[in-house]
């Protein structure tokens, strides 16, 4: 056990420019100005305005879906400089939203385009007449099925009935959704083809795309896997159904993680090693082992206490924002429920925090469940860190407290046992919902919403 990995890390890390936030945002809504500039240059305002407008505008919502589904797939192509600015969780909710607004432009684009082309004819004999007959259409229809089923599987209400894995695999035919479409737009597509600047935009932009996904998820965890060579060290049970899977390796302390963050893990022990699960580190990293804690939740995570020593790891990553990059020396309160431990744990050695300047608030339905006591010992007697259990079961309302707890304000609780929240960097790690809490606990204590970071267990 040690605290001291702070300069090495640091050392190592570099922070990433306040700059590219803004700079990222602006790109993606000047990508939309550009389609639109192109369309009008190919006569999307004449057309709108003699009388074809459907086609005008089916041409319009065709190309704006076309732009956005590109950009979600930049958005979750694992930049490493995107990552660290904005981090996954605000990622995959970009994603969604950009996903979902896609999808149904692009319903607006066949809807409108077979409108204008059928003249007041058969509507459904000219959409299958436009897919059998023009070039590259059978494909983006096999391409708009393909995305169809990522749309449905997207929905919270499906996603919460699916397991990670198989909801990760079906998500994986955007892919192919993305390339069927690509033909449609080459043979057919008067404005992703005609004028010069238009095929530079639109082949710059794919081209962006697939070489972002080539590159930073095939490419640099290869070469990441190869350096580190990850393996199983050992297993230990720390609590009913909670499990350390401890991993050594190859130059770990030049791994370019920070506490906090998270890897996805492929474990080579047979059926099912190709499926990915989202895992934080529960140990400080920058020495010569790595420590994941897995809640067994019925699916991959199940196996992780079977696995044997020496079974070879596969690593994606790392991911996430909650880390100590803009700390600065302030209090810290940390607040965790459950699993939500292993990311704030790891935090707890890494942060740069006075002794006696942390306190972790830890969430559990029961004390059995209250996980590396041993751990939180020695940062009690060596740190001063001051560890608050709260267990006990839901309150019937949205609370981070337990039942008993809960009948009193959730901000004048978090008063109570932090004192000094309102000057505090605050960390929060737990269930989407409890988390949410949590952080409106927190925000209505008086801690500032930009020193108040959360890492949601949501997908």
């Amino acid at each position: 056990m040690t605290a001291t990995a702070v300069p090495d890390v640091h050392r190592r890390l570099r922070a990433t420019p306040r700059w590219w936030p803004g700079a990222g945002a602006t790109a993606a809504g000047l990508s939309l100005l550009i389609v639109t500039a192109l369309w009008v240059s190919n006569g999307g305002i004449t057309d709108l305005t003699s009388g074809d407008a459907f086609t005008a505008i089916g041409r319009l919502t065709g190309l704006y879906a076309s732009d956005l589904l590109l950009l979600q797939v930049l958005l979750m192509a694992r930049i490493p400089l995107v990552e660290k600015s904005f981090g996954q969780d605000r990622l995959a909710r970009w994603h969604r939203w950009t996903g979902f607004s896609s999808f149904w432009l692009m319903m607006l684009h066949i809807v409108t385009i077979t409108t204008g082309y059928a003249v007041g004819g058969n509507w459904f004999a000219e959409l299958w007449n436009l897919i059998l007959t023009y070039p590259g259409m059978l494909l983006a229809a096999a391409g708009t099925v393909a995305l169809l089923m990522v749309v449905v599987t997207s929905i919270r209400a499906a996603r919460r009935r699916m397991r990670y894995e198989s909801w990760h695999l079906l998500h994986l035919y955007a892919y192919l959704g993305v390339g069927l479409a690509l033909p449609h737009q080459i043979w057919a597509g008067e404005d992703f083809t005609g004028t010069a600047w238009a095929r530079a935009y639109w082949w710059t932009l794919y081209l962006a795309a697939a070489g972002a996904v080539i590159a930073y998820r095939i490419g640099l965890p290869l070469l990441r896997n190869r350096r580190h060579r990850l393996t199983v060290s050992h297993v230990v049970a720390e609590a009913p159904g909670l499990t350390s899977v401890h991993l050594s390796g190859e130059k770990l302390a030049e791994l370019p993680v920070r506490a906090g963050q998270f890897f996805h893990w492929r474990f080579l022990d047979g059926r099912g090693w190709s499926r990915a699960n989202p895992f934080s580190l529960s140990s400080t990293p920058g020495g010569d082992m790595l420590r994941i804690t897995v809640k067994n939740q019925g699916d991959g995570s199940s196996r992780m206490a079977s696995l044997k020593p020496g079974t070879r790891v596969l690593i994606e990553g790392p991911f996430g924002k909650l880390t100590g990059e803009d700390y600065s020396g302030e209090p810290v309160v940390l607040m965790a429920c459950g699993v939500g431990i292993t990311p704030l744990l790891s935090l707890l050695g890494e942060l740069p925090y006075r002794d006696g300047g942390a306190t972790l608030i830890y969430r559990a339905r029961t004390a059995d469940e209250l996980a590396f006591r041993g751990e939180l010992e020695w940062y009690e007697s060596r740190r001063g860190v001051r560890v608050v259990p709260l267990t006990g079961p839901r309150a019937r309302r949205t609370s981070w407290l337990p039942a008993e707890l809960a009948g009193n304000g959730d901000a004048d609780a978090l008063r109570r046992v932090a004192p000094d929240i309102a000057d505090s960097r605050v960390y929060i790690c737990g269930p989407e919902e409890w988390a949410a809490a949590a952080r409106a606990a927190a925000i209505e204590a008086g801690a500032r919403p930009d020193r108040v970071h959360t890492e949601l267990f949501a997908w």
